[in-house]
């Protein structure tokens, strides 16, 4: 068979292939992600709630609250292929291709494969798949923030990139990452009780408590410092999931009732601050062709511009009519 007449070593080449190969995998995978999921959450028995009611822990969150969740994150996902197919800006391509990548693609098979180990009850592999899944989001929303850093004109890449990334991110990192550890682990309760245990050390409560402080914390400067409204909805969601699922114990409980309040008056005072007290770095910029004797500061430049003071020299002299009557007599 002849070589292609193409140089496939060429960067441009070698992008282009790339985003056709990212515009078959990534609908792909997350049909793939789809599919796991909805399969081991409505068909498998157990289902993935009835695992988390059989091993239940100090952090276990409100099933329909994080089925809503990840329902938001797969409609991100859907509108993210979307702009994988009609993207025509390079910046967007470029983006695609080299700040999210193959990292996605990835991240969807690992989720899915996730939700086949929680349902057999593999909780290590959940745990090693959660970690896995972790990193490779990770990744993805470190490249996209250095690399291709959010561009208010470019909206459209905002909400269909960015975000999704992002808010797919916080899933693992403040919930199912330490979820399928502490199952792990056997910081479990059992038998359940119908309302919970009345010791704490039963409910493992304060390693919930640093559980649930950290990733809160971390969310909370996150959203105060980059005013990010993605991670502020997540954070909260992720609250409202945990302290609406019942019992809790109070170390769990009280954090995040307070951080569901703490992250939306974070965003609020970042967007407060910048708006009222940050500094005005603007400068006047004067017309390039200004010919004042002000702006320059020195004799010579003054001399050489004919600035106040300054006496022409003879080229930069106009020429004149002279009439010899008057000059002569």
């Amino acid at each position: 068979m002849d070589a292609l007449p193409i140089d496939t070593s060429h960067p441009a080449v070698r992008d282009y292939l790339s985003l056709v190969r990212l515009q078959v995998l990534t609908p792909l995978s997350l049909l793939i992600n789809i599919a796991c999921v909805l399969v081991c959450a409505t068909v498998s028995t157990p289902s993935i709630n009835g695992i988390s009611k059989l091993h239940p822990t100090a952090i276990s969150p409100n099933f329909g609250a994080i089925a809503a969740y990840v329902g938001v994150i797969f409609l991100g996902q859907i509108g993210y292929c979307i702009l994988l197919v009609l993207a025509g800006k390079p910046e967007t391509k470029k983006m695609l291709v080299k700040g999210v990548g193959f990292s996605l693609v990835f991240a969807n098979v690992v989720m899915g494969l996730w939700a086949i180990a929680w349902v057999m009850q593999w909780f290590l592999v959940s745990t090693i798949l959660q970690g896995v899944l972790l990193l490779l989001l990770l990744y993805s929303n470190v490249a996209l923030l250095i690399y291709h850093p959010p561009d208010p004109s470019r909206w459209i890449d905002i909400a269909l990139v960015h975000a999704p990334m992002r808010f797919f991110f916080v899933l693992p990192f403040a919930l199912l990452f330490p979820l399928s550890l502490f199952i792990t682990l056997h910081l479990t309760y059992s038998p359940p009780y119908p309302d919970g245990p009345q010791d704490y050390s039963k409910w493992h409560a304060w390693t919930g408590f640093g559980v649930v402080v950290g990733t809160n914390l971390a969310a909370f400067l996150v959203i105060l410092l980059r005013k990010d409204i993605v991670w502020c909805v997540a954070a909260t969601w992720i609250c409202v999931s945990l302290w609406s699922q019942r019992p809790k114990p109070g170390p769990v409980y009280i954090p995040v009732i307070i951080f569901t309040v703490l992250h939306p008056l974070a965003l609020l005072v970042s967007y407060a601050y910048a708006m009222f007290f940050k500094k005005n770095t603007a400068r006047v910029q004067l017309p390039e062709d200004t010919d004042h004797p002000g702006l320059y500061s020195t004799p010579a430049q003054n001399v050489r511009t004919g600035g106040y003071g300054a006496r022409p020299t003879d080229e930069e002299r106009p020429a004149r009519e002279i009439d010899g009557e008057q000059t002569w007599g």
